[in-house]
């Protein structure tokens, strides 16, 4: 970029210099120029040259005797919210929320909904907290008009009700749609990438709520979280070629394996999927589930529960050390110079021959387990021993107190898979079960997934069922990035649809991933995102002239995501005079 002069003739006749500030790109092979800032006339700049040259240089002290003739009016962060524009120009969010949302006075549905999936990704926020945000970044419509925030006080609630309303209808707009925004993504998204809807990996969580949460909806179940204690939703999320392209939410105590054939239903009738295979973790695995799959024609690849199997140790006996194949490695395997761990596989006879077994064996999920279990020992051991000795010592005496107290260390720590314990005439004693604790360190570092595809190569299945691993890293992006949990909302659809605004950023951040990815930036989305705070959208005024706007470069790693998206234009869109702000 650099400076250059243009001469205009006013309706007087007098000619006036004005300084701009333009850029060269190429389009074509061709040479171009565009006009990144218009800096007004030469003679007046001249003027304010010493106050500029000192703003610039953050100098903000006026010389002796001369008055501040420029002053800043806002230093807004605006890059990750234009770089949440583009990528919603580029998945056609714009004209499928317009689609599906419909209109609203005063400002679009699509608009709003922009401001919350926005907020998700760069500060999540409850409702509340999403009015301070707006009053930092520079968030608009499409028209270029600012939303800002409307203070009102009543009691503990900054927020006025009416812009709470709004945000409110936007979210019960958005739940409404669900179905058919979600469906419009996923071909958005297959045009986009040539999906094949072949392989569907699906996984589940959980997320909890402060408070009561809506009645029959927000239950106590089993929390991912390790919050028992507060009541919870239980999410399951469908992804195709590493992109989430639906969610299902049901009340918190809903079992795994009972959604299954709900969410494989839901593929085929609303997306329109014909043969797939459905890939799950050990929760999902039922023989009724297996059943229903196989039934209608459809593939699975699913893991295997290692504990109250019958099964399993008879797999792990048929295991021949000769005939492991070596999985490839992934990045981390790849990246250590020194004894890096494998990953080998086998199939073993099953038994059925509609199914096919294949026991996988890695030496980074047994450094993982065994380390955890010596942990989970050690510990019962403690807390046995010090009750051994309150025990002796007369301080517990009841033999049901002493009992319930060891059944609390047993099942806090996993003890019955390590430890005997009995109570004689008074004395406690405990000591290792050779025989369970020899199971538990056999299985360690193993697991085993078991399909009926005939034509999946044992490489191929164990790749495919890592690839779980996106799935739960999608979850630790909800939960921890976007803020999910905990919930507040005490409203069915609102909680739906909170969950629904966070599964909208988690797309759009797949795709700023992808982006960086492919442009050969090594930056995760996150710090990506963080980077793009140093990009501003800065007003001034200099005296005796109208209010002007302009942007920051940003750092080094900011400019370098703009490039990976082809930002060039950094400037927001302007609004028509006197409408600059909505609420």
């Amino acid at each position: 970029m650099y400076p250059r002069t243009v001469k205009v003739r006013s309706s007087s006749g007098s000619i006036h210099e004005y300084i701009r500030i333009v850029e060269a790109y190429r389009d074509d092979g061709k040479v171009k120029q565009r006009v990144v800032a218009d800096l007004g006339r030469k003679d007046l700049l001249i003027e304010v040259l010493p106050k500029l040259r000192r703003l610039l240089a953050q100098d903000t002290d006026p010389e002796p005797g001369d008055p501040a003739a420029l002053h800043v009016g806002d230093a807004a962060n605006w890059g990750p919210v234009l770089v949440v524009r583009a990528l919603f120009d580029q998945l056609g969010l714009w004209a499928i929320l317009d689609q599906h949302l419909g209109t609203a006075k005063g400002v679009p549905f699509a608009d709003r909904a922009f401001a919350l999936v926005a907020n998700r990704l760069i500060a999540p926020a409850s409702e509340d907290g999403l009015a301070g945000w707006l009053e930092t970044d520079f968030v608009c419509d499409r028209q270029g008009r600012r939303f800002i925030p409307h203070w009102h006080q009543r009691r503990r609630v900054r927020v006025h009700p009416r812009q709470f309303d709004a945000w409110y209808r936007t979210l019960d707009q958005l739940i409404k749609a669900k179905d058919h925004i979600e469906v419009a993504l996923y071909h958005r998204l297959r045009d986009l990438f040539s999906l094949k809807p072949d392989l569907v990996l699906y996984d589940i969580t959980s997320t909890y709520f402060e408070g009561a949460g809506p009645r029959d909806f927000a239950q106590h179940g089993y929390s991912r979280d390790g919050k028992p204690q507060n009541v919870q939703v239980i999410v399951g999320v469908v992804m195709v070629a590493g992109w989430p392209i639906a969610h299902h939410v049901w009340a918190g105590n809903r079992v795994d394996h009972s959604t299954v054939q709900e969410v494989i239903k839901d593929l085929c009738q609303r997306f329109g999927f014909g043969r797939l295979i459905f890939v799950g973790d050990r929760g999902m695995v039922t023989d009724k589930n297996i059943e229903a799959i196989t039934k209608d024609q459809q593939g699975f690849l699913v893991g295997v529960k290692r504990r109250r199997n019958p099964q399993l140790d008879g797999w792990l006996e048929a295991v021949d050390e000769t005939k492991w194949m070596t999985c490839p490695g992934g990045i981390n395997t790849r990246e250590r110079q020194t004894n890096p761990p494998r990953t080998r596989a086998q199939e073993v006879l099953s038994g059925d021959p509609a199914l096919r077994v294949i026991v996988i064996d890695s030496d980074e999920r047994r450094g993982y387990e065994q380390a955890k279990r010596e942990q989970a020992m050690e510990r019962a051991r403690q807390r046995l021993k010090k009750l051994q000795e309150q025990v002796a010592a007369g301080k517990v005496k009841q033999p049901e107190r002493i009992g319930a107290a060891v059944e609390r260390v047993m099942q806090k720590y996993h003890g019955y898979r390590y430890f005997d314990w009995k109570l004689t005439g008074g004395v406690l004693e405990f000591s290792e079960n050779e025989e369970r604790l020899g199971r538990e360190k056999k299985i360690e570092g193993k697991y085993v997934v078991m399909t009926g595809e005939k034509g999946l190569s044992i490489l191929d299945a164990v790749a495919l069922y890592k690839e779980l691993t996106e799935v739960e890293s999608g979850f630790r992006q909800l939960k921890d990035v976007m803020a999910l949990r905990p919930i507040y909302h005490q409203i069915e659809p609102r909680v739906k649809a909170h969950i629904f605004v966070a599964a909208l950023a988690l797309l759009v951040q797949g795709l700023l991933g992808r982006r960086l990815k492919e442009a050969g930036v090594d930056l995760s989305p996150a710090r990506a995102m963080q980077a793009l705070g140093t990009v501003r959208l800065v007003t001034f005024h200099l005296e005796g002239q109208a209010d002007r706007r302009g942007q920051t470069d940003g750092c080094p790693d900011a400019r370098l995501v703009l490039k990976a998206l082809k930002l060039a234009d950094l400037r927001p869109p302007v609004p028509l005079e006197g409408e600059e702000t909505v609420m």
